[in-house]
């Protein structure tokens, strides 16, 4: 009987039942956290088909409603087809002669078709790869991006994302160029090699990780970290849950002493490049989660890391790593505020404060002057 149906207050979770609104009110208070639902009569309340994005996180002991992204309407009864974004013949099949002297992989995982679906992924690969080609003159066809709009060859799963790592750092040299980009889940795990100083070892999580298994820190460094040969720059800007040391990189930059941590392994297992130059900018610290959310542009979904570099990026000319660092978290704690002139809601002025957490993180293969370096990919 529909009276009867239950349905869920998407902030806190609240099993609520049709009978405790006989009237039939479009508005009921929830008496778990005193929101105010929209109540729908013909359905349970699904949380997906209001706009919310999930936190990037598959952790089950973690409440969603931590990161609730802005609720909108969703106006698409049927995905559109994405324009392919790799140029043909593939990055995958180019012989390179010579090398070019900038080269990226771009990966977003939105889990199609699974509980874990995340909706701003893609969004944040094709914004990174036009910011690249705009801003940092990188070429299309150096670009190779891993999304499930692409074909199949193209999918972010484990093998594909494994392959593209090699084939990003395969044959370097001096004067390079490199960048990778992850937009997606993230989880960690107990480390039994003593190789973290926290216990836990970072992972990303392809498209069929649930088949195939995670990618750890430890084959992230030994793959794209640890053949940089001297001349050779690689960022990373990892959009995940637990993303801080995902590089494994022995050095953390504190933004409130301005000084560079030490991030080597208990072990005393090397992690270091063979004379090149990693740097990583990750959304949060390895024990904290990431969120996909609209409030920023209150019509696509975004990773709130990806989304907040790329606007400081383009606004600011000869911005520093401390620069971006102090710029991304001056933008989270302006939100977290309510301050009308980032998010123009009412409800969001309410609801939202201290919402979004995460704090990003900077890690390198070395120290250098965050104040003064320009950040150039």
């Amino acid at each position: 009987m529909e009276s009867s149906r239950p349905f869920q207050c998407y902030y806190c979770r609240q099993r609520l039942s049709q009978a405790a609104n006989p009237n039939y009110r479009p508005v009921i208070l929830c008496p778990g956290c005193n929101l105010e639902i929209k109540v729908k009569r013909s359905a349970i309340f699904d949380a997906a088909n209001e706009g919310f994005g999930p936190v990037k996180s598959l952790c089950p002991n973690i409440r969603n409603f931590q990161h609730i992204s802005l609720l909108r309407k969703r106006t698409e009864t049927s995905p559109r087809r994405s324009t392919p974004l790799n140029s043909k013949p593939s990055p995958f099949e180019r012989s390179f002669k010579p090398r070019p002297k900038k080269r990226a992989v771009l990966c977003g995982v939105s889990y199609k078709e699974t509980k874990y679906k995340l909706k701003g992924t893609i969004n944040d690969v094709k914004n990174m790869r036009e910011l690249l080609m705009t801003k940092f003159e990188y070429q299309s066809e150096d670009i190779l991006v891993l999304t499930e709009d692409e074909d199949e060859t193209h999918h972010p799963t484990k093998k594909n994302i494994e392959k593209a790592l090699e084939w990003l750092v395969k044959d370097c040299g001096k004067g390079e160029s490199l960048v990778f980009y992850f937009s997606g889940h993230g989880l960690r795990q107990p480390d039994f090699n003593d190789d973290e100083i926290d216990g836990f070892d970072e992972t990303i999580c392809p498209v069929d990780f649930k088949k195939e298994g995670m990618i750890l820190d430890n084959y992230i460094n030994t793959t794209i970290v640890k053949p940089l040969r001297e001349g050779v720059t690689l960022h990373a800007i990892v959009d995940a849950c637990h993303s801080g040391t995902i590089l494994d990189l022995v050095y953390i930059y504190n933004r409130n002493t301005k000084k560079w941590e030490n991030n080597h392994p208990p072990s005393g297992v090397s992690k270091a490049t063979v004379g090149g130059l990693a740097i990583c900018i990750s959304a949060c610290e390895d024990d904290k989660l990431a969120s996909d959310t609209s409030a920023f542009t209150g019509k696509s979904m975004n990773g709130v890391l990806t989304y907040i570099l790329i606007d400081n990026v383009k606004k600011n000319e000869n911005l520093t790593y401390a620069d971006l660092l102090d710029k991304i978290q001056d933008a989270i704690d302006h939100f977290n505020t309510n301050d009308h002139c980032l998010v123009g809601s009412k409800f969001l002025q309410k609801f939202f404060t201290n919402r979004i957490t995460q704090k990003a993180q900077l890690s390198s293969s070395e120290k250098f002057c965050a104040s003064k370096r320009e950040f150039k990919l």
